[in-house]
């Protein structure tokens, strides 16, 4: 108990100093515990501080250095310099620094960079923003980096998502963990592409372990994403699939193509089968009319299986091992993929 009653009269203490020394300096340094009582008193709503330390919660008209509060920090005006909160910073205008909080940012935009636990909501941003969860801007020209979602109307930059990216005009890049959506994109790199400026297609793909998909291929002009679904009509046991991917047209002189894809396969039997393939394919692709794509060439395979009817159904591996004392099979050998896909 001494030890407590020792750290409040110690705070007082400080209270009291730091509080002449705000009174002596225009009240540019304020210290207190949530509003009104602070060193600001009544006044916190209308002063612009170069310090604050907020125990609970900060109100000001503005801050241009450095503030700390264990909460909720208020800024009704501009905010420049550092500011952190424990839990959230909401800037009435501008902020143009560095905005740090435990689970949100919101501010009318501005310049800074922002960082949350959960989500940074801005009218417009030229800085950064980095939040777990969900970053929600107007007009971005930087970056923008979540754990899940990424909003924003025109970017000029980067959008990085764990799962979703949605904007309207990109002059950048999208990168997102499965989806990206925009009304037109430089260059989208995930599983689901979508822009009016892109290209999205529907292919039925048949390879040479005889496993046949029907897959989404979305993109630019470049890069585009590989997702589908499908069933091995050899297999008896390993015979529901699924594929991901990404491909690059390396050459596009219409109605000739060359893509290039980087795909992963899987084959099911739900129960104790495993078969995982990797492939790197070239596909020159030749166009009939103005939907419909014929393609088809070799591909490099990676296999690993604990499967005995896949391991047997290939002759010759350039190489292998395992596939002993319960121990999965691993193998590489030239195959192929083959395919028609019709642009939506």
């Amino acid at each position: 108990m001494k030890k407590i009653y020792f750290a409040i009269l110690l705070f007082g203490f400080l209270f009291c100093q730091l509080a002449a020394i705000a009174q002596t300096n225009n009240r540019k340094i304020n210290i207190g515990l949530f509003p009104p009582l602070s060193s600001n008193w009544t006044d916190a709503r209308k002063d612009t501080n170069v310090f604050s330390f907020n125990v609970l919660a900060g109100l000001s008209a503005g801050e241009t250095g450095f503030g700390i509060t264990g909460l909720v920090n208020v800024v009704r005006g501009d905010a420049s310099g550092f500011q952190l909160a424990g839990f959230s910073n909401h800037i009435g205008k501008s902020a143009n620094g560095f905005l740090v909080a435990g689970f949100m940012n919101t501010s009318a935009g501005g310049r800074g960079f922002e960082i949350a636990g959960f989500g940074n909501f801005a009218k417009t941003s030229s800085g950064g923003q980095v939040a777990g969860f969900a970053n929600v801007s107007g007009d971005i020209s930087s970056v923008q980096t979540a754990g899940f979602m990424n909003i924003a109307g025109k970017v000029n930059g980067v959008q990085v998502a764990g799962f979703i990216n949605v904007a309207k005009n990109v002059r950048g890049t999208q990168f997102a963990g499965l989806i990206n959506i925009a009304d037109t994109a430089n260059c989208q790199i995930g599983f689901v592409n979508i822009s009016k400026n892109g290209e999205i297609s529907l292919a039925a793909t048949f390879d040479e372990n005889h496993t046949l998909l029907l897959s989404l291929r979305s993109g630019g002009k470049f890069l585009y994403g590989i997702i589908g679904l499908g069933y091995n009509v050899s297999n008896k046991e390993n015979v529901y699939a699924y594929q991901a991917g990404f491909g690059a047209h390396l050459i596009n002189a219409e109605p000739v193509r060359l893509n290039a894809e980087l795909t992963g396969t899987a084959l099911l039997d739900f129960k104790d089968l495993t078969y995982y393939k990797a492939a790197f394919a070239a596909l020159p692709s030749l166009r009939l009319g103005d939907r419909i794509d014929l393609f088809a060439g070799p591909s490099i395979v990676y296999i690993e299986t604990n499967s005995t009817e896949d391991i047997m159904r290939h002759k010759k591996y350039i190489s292998s091992w395992g596939g002993e004392n319960g121990e999965d099979f691993h193998g590489f050998y030239i195959g192929y993929t083959a395919g028609i896909a019709i642009r939506l």
